[in-house]
């Protein structure tokens, strides 16, 4: 069993020793510059960088001379990832996405060579945070989720903001992960064996979009319409429901569902059964989703089929802050949003893996529970978790955004630089062996089994 190691306080991180030279192996990033902007940051240090192409996409967005295009196929990936690793005395590899599978191979290579492996994504907390976890995040993060542990984490450090610091264009970040992903496929003739993680090809993918944006102005509508009738003084109880992205990784990786149509068909069966019988179920359906799943018709369906019609409804669009203010209770499945939720005061259930389902913060009591007697969270534990997370795991930058990506860049060098000090709640090198054989153990189970049904 792995503890957690809190054997050096935040305020000793003054008293580390000198940073050492480093040899930094960057793996496939961000649809953006950040790589090479954090790489330029790192070679100015006197550090060492290296970089493999999977992809086009990733020679597309590497600006800078010397990275080597890996064009094998998976399965000879370890080897090949290995040798290089002993061959350039590799210290750390940053890699974004860390359940893309050549990352999941890159973080057990690393475990058994002693090598410091670092997941970048976007933060839990919103916006302009990013996360930088020593080798996994979601189900899979190291981070402590004991209590007395967050609460000496937290002791001295500030509240973090939610202000925006950092704005990006929808246009901005639209177009670069379209050019992204685009690349991947059309830059099949350089890269002919990548595998892609994508649950759906990109081209598809986008041509859902075109449906969504023919029927963008009536759904905004319809989802005000919505709003101002849920939120009203004389409106009956509800309960919000927030999607993700069908495509999110996320919902694979760190949940038992394998869509999100099983989530909510577990959802409206429990509501009709257990919920007041004029309470409503409202149903948010993510931004940025691709249209390609006509989320309307699923709920409706599953509505008529426990006897709930009336009483659920789907929007794409309101306000998410006026709507937990209001809300009974949010639940997800992994979603970010839960934290502006509980930022509210607003009871959530998870109903996958998520960094913050911790007793005191969210419901626990099971789902079938949520609807008569939600838990809300202890304002206090979730403010030290907030401190917690943003001064171990989570810091302040952008993708896309140039000050955000300098600002980024900075940051993340300063902590890989100072390594020790993050990695000291995390499992040795060894420790960490035996997680990640557990971890891939539980991951090809999950992939042979069906999405669990059980309600708690």
């Amino acid at each position: 069993m792995v503890t957690d190691r809190l054997s050096v306080a935040p305020e000793d991180a003054g008293s580390l020793p000198p940073v050492a030279r480093r040899s930094v192996l960057f793996l496939q990033g961000p649809a953006s510059t950040l790589w090479s902007e954090i790489a330029d940051r790192f070679e100015a240090q006197g550090h060492r960088v290296h970089r493999v192409n999977l992809s086009f996409g990733d020679w597309l967005y590497w600006r800078r001379r010397g990275a080597l295009n890996y064009r094998g196929g998976l399965d000879e990936w370890e080897r090949w990832l290995e040798a290089l690793l002993l061959r350039e005395g590799v210290s750390d590899i940053l890699y974004f996405a860390d359940r893309l599978p050549y990352h999941r191979v890159a973080a057990r290579v690393a475990a058994r060579l002693g090598v410091r492996a670092w997941a970048v994504e976007n933060g839990y907390l919103r916006p302009d945070w990013l996360t930088l976890e020593p080798v996994a995040m979601g189900r899979f993060s190291r981070f402590t989720r004991s209590p007395d542990a967050l609460r000496r984490l937290a002791r001295g450090r500030p509240l973090p903001s939610f202000a925006r610091r950092y704005s990006v264009p929808f246009r901005t970040e639209a177009t670069n992960e379209v050019v992204f992903n685009l690349a991947h496929v059309f830059g099949r003739l350089l890269f002919p064996r990548y595998r892609s993680d994508k649950a759906v090809a990109p081209p598809l993918e986008y041509l859902g979009w075109i449906r969504h944006l023919v029927a963008a102005g009536r759904r905004r509508r319809a989802a005000s319409a919505v709003e101002r009738r849920v939120c009203g003084r004389q409106a009956s109880p509800f309960f919000l429901v927030t999607l993700q992205m069908e495509t999110d990784y996320q919902i694979r990786a760190s949940s038992d569902f394998r869509s999100q149509r099983e989530m909510l068909e577990l959802v409206i069966g429990s509501f009709a059964r257990r919920a007041e019988p004029h309470a409503e179920l409202v149903i948010k359906v993510h931004p940025f989703d691709n249209g390609l799943l006509n989320w309307w018709r699923v709920a409706g369906r599953l509505a008529d089929r426990f006897a709930a019609r009336g009483r659920v409804s789907v929007i794409r669009g309101g306000n998410l802050e006026r709507l937990v203010a209001h809300a009974q209770g949010l639940l997800t499945i992994n979603s970010t949003s839960a934290i502006q939720a509980l930022r509210a005061g607003c009871p959530v259930v998870t109903l996958g893996d998520a960094i913050f389902d911790i007793p005191g913060i969210t419901h626990q009591a099971g789902l079938e529970r949520f609807w008569a007697a939600p838990e809300g969270p202890d304002r206090a534990f979730f403010d030290d978790w907030c401190r917690a997370v943003a001064s171990e795991i989570q810091l302040r930058g952008s993708q896309m955004n140039v000050d955000g990506r300098a600002a980024a860049a900075e940051e993340i060098v300063r902590r890989i630089e100072q390594a020790e000090r993050y990695w000291q709640l995390y499992p040795t090198p060894e420790e960490e062996a035996e997680v990640q054989t557990a971890a891939n153990v539980a991951a090809a189970v999950h992939d042979e089994q069906p999405a669990s049904r059980a309600v708690g």
